[in-house]
């Protein structure tokens, strides 16, 4: 199917000629996300500047039964942006203005372009910042930080991105404009619509005004980095942590893997000879931050950890965050391609299950990086592969989903903050019942009762996931008739 002349001709309307493409080499740009083992070309692409006009091309798609896929910066690592390929993909590039920084309510409101630390960058000066920090967080964006419920390092402490959402404008599928919330600190009655939209993955529409909270900058931050022979060690460290009553901002670990890739891309300096190395930063009060940053000492000593610095200033604490924070960047440099996966397991699980990875690597003769959001037992193990050497891609893919069976395997779940998106679709039923992707199924209609809205994603699909059909389970590369992976 391809996209009729008038369709074509009423998007020129709504967004000027300039702002609408098809050229097929200007839609290669579009034809993945992140996750780029997973690929099909739009049929086109539109990049609307305001609400009226994602509005606009939203009535459009309703009208002609067209279906569409919001993008934002294109980090997503599940495949949440993949297109279809008969229809268009809805890119918010364009708004990207910072629309008030309210202070005194402590809330900004952004358009859904906007990256992710630019928010934090306009309240700075006031002492304030804006907690959720994926570590895309220099060009990820807010609408796809809502769509996913990003995460990020110092969300143990501060939450997910649905915690600093008070408000949205959202643009059904329809065209309609919903608006949800605002800036008050109390949410409207009734049904928490606006926690249904963060983390719906573009499947009920597109946010396109987000009313954000922001929170003041504490007294006192201190990040201590502790090293160990083995990643065991630091995963009992941090339950240890835990258990003591100690809540840090952030608690991150890399395995020695990670380290060597990290050293060799941003020579952050962490300590030779470590097994693993476990990041704690704790902010607060100037007292009781202290007093944790003793007790944190403490606790990993008695865990096994054969150093331990603690940075004095911003520049070192930035240093020694730079490695954790280009750890997926960094493994660019050690092989040609990669498979993240996202899984989530109890703290207590951290060690049994990272054996359990380890066998799987050896069982796959393939390497994997650990790093990982300890605190609350988000894994991001990175499956190293070369998509260059035939059945490589498939062994990654295998490998990657039994990573993920271990998760739910024990206790965990599929996703931390990645969400399901294609990649993760078909094992929706490992951890939820038919009746409950049926609940999914019947909200999902609610709001886009002709399924155009992001098809394919999160619901398992038929052909794909061997699922009984449901009223539109399509799959957007069932349209494309073949799975192209790069």
């Amino acid at each position: 199917m391809s996209l009729s002349p008038r369709f074509l001709d009423d998007l020129r309307t709504v967004v000027g000629d300039e702002h609408l493409v098809t050229e097929p080499e200007r839609l290669a740009t579009y034809d993945c996300d992140g996750l780029t083992g997973w690929r099909a070309q739009p049929a086109a692409v539109v990049l609307p500047g305001s609400a009226e006009e994602v509005q606009g091309v939203l009535r459009l798609c309703a009208r002609d039964r067209v279906p569409f896929v919001a993008r934002g910066a294109g980090t997503g690592l599940s495949g949440g942006a993949l297109p279809v390929a008969d229809g268009i993909v809805v890119s918010v590039a364009r708004m990207n203005r910072i629309l008030e920084v309210d202070v005194a309510a402590e809330r900004v409101v952004v358009e859904p372009g906007v990256a992710n630390l630019d928010v934090t960058r306009a309240v700075a000066a006031q002492g304030y910042f804006y907690a959720p920090d994926p570590s895309s967080q220099q060009v990820c964006t807010i609408g796809g930080n809502v769509a996913e419920n990003s995460g990020g390092a110092h969300c143990l402490k501060h939450g997910f991105t649905v915690n600093h959402v008070t408000g949205a404008k959202v643009v059904l599928p329809d065209g309609e404009l919903l608006e949800l919330g605002g800036k008050a600190i109390d949410g409207d009655d009734g049904p928490d619509l606006l926690g249904v939209i963060v983390g719906s993955e573009g499947t009920l529409g597109i946010a396109v005004e987000v009313t954000l909270r922001i929170v003041r900058q504490p007294e006192a931050v201190v990040t201590q980095l502790a090293a160990f022979t083995t990643v065991e060690a630091a995963g009992d460290a941090v339950s240890q942590i835990v258990a003591g009553g100690i809540l840090p901002a952030a608690m991150e670990i890399m395995d020695s893997f990670t380290i060597q890739a990290a050293e060799e891309a941003f020579r952050p300096g962490y300590p030779e000879g470590a097994g693993s190395v476990l990041l704690v930063e704790l902010d607060g009060r100037l007292a009781q931050v202290e007093e944790d940053v003793a007790a944190v000492d403490g606790i990993c000593r008695a865990a096994g950890a054969f150093e331990i610095r603690t940075a004095h200033d911003a520049e070192e604490r930035a240093l020694l965050w730079k490695g954790r924070k280009g750890a997926f960047a960094a493994m660019g440099r050690v092989s040609p391609d990669y498979y993240v996966q996202d899984g989530v397991v109890p703290r207590t699980r951290l060690p049994a299950v990272l054996r359990r990875i380890d066998e799987l690597s050896e069982e796959h003769g393939l390497r994997v990086g650990n790093v990982f959001h300890a605190g609350d037992g988000n894994l991001h193990p990175l499956v190293l592969y070369d998509g260059a050497v035939e059945g490589q891609y498939e062994r990654a893919k295998g490998l990657a989903d039994e990573i993920l069976a271990a998760c739910v395997e024990a206790g965990g779940s599929l996703t931390g903050e990645h969400g399901i998106g294609v990649d993760k679709a078909c094992a929706m039923p490992s951890m939820f019942s038919e009746r409950d992707l049926e609940a999914f199924e019947r909200v999902r209609r609610a709001f886009d009762p002709d399924g155009i809205a992001n098809p394919g994603k999160v619901i398992p699909t038929p052909r794909l996931c061997g699922e009984v059909p449901g009223p539109y389970r399509m799959h957007p590369l069932e349209r494309l008739g073949l799975a192209e992976r790069f």
